[in-house]
């Protein structure tokens, strides 16, 4: 273990209006002058010479540049000096003035004769991220590794004095909880209350801080569930009681996630509302097992369609003689249950029965399977394969294109090659 002569304390100096002395106008002083400009230091810069980037502050007069050598005495005034001059004889004049003065030093080229150490320091949002180490290397990568952690959401530092407020609806994405924006991790890493959804990343609950309340609003289906206006009331309560809540939602807030609802009733009671896009599994689960929405020369369009209530039912809006007549890609979400009425519409309004149909079941998650069919087989073959929902339903001539690349990938693998696309395995592919 390091003696007390090698601990450093850790300080925050608040420069704004204050002098700094800077010696030496190399890579060194490039690298350090912008920082101090940008905690509001009155930079003085002393060298017969600048790099570039030094000159333009010096012609802009963001910095004072006195071109010549160190002379005794340029460290009067001065709340910090930094020695970066190329001679060591010249930084450590520049060290013992400053010593003699009582002014903290910082040595670029010798640690242990400075007074002072600059840390690797970064910006995360409002946090000023500063590592020791010793190694000025593992300082970085230090650094880096807390910079990107705030930043993607991955490391949970809730603000206290500065909380978020109202509501934020985040569109988590399809299931892997990799797929959610940086932007809704960050949010959720600030949440006083989450309300998630039953195909919300339901994974990244775990890594709350256990004070944060967690309510389950999943809509099971034919099951218990919470209704949309419980749903509403609670995302108003808690913002009303001074509380950040986050609505952590599947795929996209507003597509078929009824964020739009969610969104209304909050602005009319008065709650600032915040939306946060998400990866749809409408496209996203498609994308995932390998399966183009379009593709050149086959689908130049595609139409993405709840089959929450089966066609022929009072309650749907769907037009399925022009679905069944458009030649671009078909998308069916909560389709699965239904998939055998939806196929007979489609046909009995025209589309061929042959059509090819792929059904992704748990889309980006681990259990994922996938199979392949036809619009009149597709109801055995998904009995057949016992799938079950979350699943998406896709329609259309891009299947073929997605059965060729997952028996490309299938080949690939059996050479010991194997692309980014998996290819489901033989018991999982059901083909006509």
């Amino acid at each position: 273990m390091a003696g007390t002569q090698d601990q450093a304390y850790l300080l925050g100096l608040r420069l704004g209006g204050r002098r700094v002395l800077v010696v030496g106008g190399g890579a060194v002083a490039a690298r350090r002058v912008p920082r101090l400009l940008a905690a509001g230091a009155d930079v003085v810069l002393v060298s017969p010479g600048a790099t570039p980037s030094l000159e333009d502050l010096a012609a802009t007069r963001r910095i004072e540049w006195l071109r010549r050598e160190y002379r005794q005495g340029d460290c009067a005034g001065a709340w910090l000096v930094c020695a970066c001059a190329g001679s060591a004889q010249v930084n450590a004049s520049v060290a013992a003035e400053a010593e003699r003065q009582r002014t903290w030093c910082v040595r670029a080229d010798d640690a242990r004769e400075s007074t002072a150490w600059t840390p690797a320091s970064g910006q995360a949002a409002d946090a000023a991220i500063g590592v020791l180490s010793g190694d000025p290397r593992r300082s970085a990568a230090i650094r880096d590794a807390i910079v990107g952690g705030l930043q993607d959401g991955t490391i949970s530092a809730r603000h206290h004095r500065h909380r978020g407020h109202g509501v934020a609806l985040v569109g988590g994405g399809p299931g892997d909880p990799g797929l959610i924006t940086v932007r809704g991790r960050q949010l959720l890493a600030e949440a006083d209350v989450v309300i998630a959804d039953r195909l919300a990343p339901r994974e990244l609950l775990a890594e709350l801080p256990p004070d944060v309340l967690v309510i389950d609003a999943g809509k099971v289906p034919y099951g218990r569930a919470m209704s949309q206006e419980e749903i509403n009331e609670a995302l108003i309560e808690h913002a009303a009681n001074g509380r950040f809540v986050v609505r952590l939602k599947g795929g996209d807030p507003f597509v078929f996630g009824r964020g739009g609802e969610e969104m209304l009733a909050c602005l009319r009671a008065g709650i600032p509302v915040t939306v946060v896009p998400g990866v749809s599994s409408a496209v996203g689960v498609p994308t995932a097992a390998g399966v183009p929405v379009t593709h050149r020369g086959t689908a130049q369009d595609f139409h993405v369609v709840s089959v929450h209530v089966p066609p022929g039912d009072e309650r749907s809006t769907v037009d399925w003689e022009a679905l069944a007549k458009a030649d671009g890609t078909l998308v069916l979400l909560m389709a699965l249950e239904r998939i055998g009425t939806a196929a007979a519409a489609l046909i009995r309004c025209g589309r061929p029965g042959n059509s090819p149909v792929s059904v992704i079941a748990d889309g980006t998650m681990p259990n994922q399977r996938t199979i392949y069919s036809t619009l009149d087989e597709v109801e055995r073959q998904v009995a057949d394969a016992g799938l079950r929902p979350p699943a998406v339903v896709v329609i259309g001539g891009v299947v073929t294109i997605a059965a060729e690349a997952a028996e490309l990938a299938g080949l690939a693998r059996n050479v010991g090659s194997a692309p980014s696309l998996v290819a489901p395995s033989a018991e999982d592919n059901k083909r006509a």
